[in-house]
């Protein structure tokens, strides 16, 4: 892993195409930019695993355990 101090206007570049900017510094709290290619996917990852998380929640309630081996495969 990498980890870079970064201050307000300053940026980093992924691949030349991916640019991450620190628009903001508020106490705590850094709002970020990102400016990349459209076919790029950006997800917060918080959202992810919520969404994983409903996902496995919702598997294990199925009354029939033959849906999950479908479901693996």
């Amino acid at each position: 892993m990498l980890v870079l101090s970064r201050k307000r206007g300053e940026s980093i570049l992924i691949n030349k195409d991916i640019e991450i900017f620190i628009s903001s510094v508020e106490g705590e709290s850094v709002k970020i930019g990102i400016r990349a290619p459209a076919h790029i996917e950006i997800l917060r990852k918080e959202l992810v695993e919520e969404v994983e998380a409903s996902n496995l929640e919702a598997i294990s309630t199925l009354q029939d355990p033959s849906v999950l081996k479908k479901i693996k495969k």
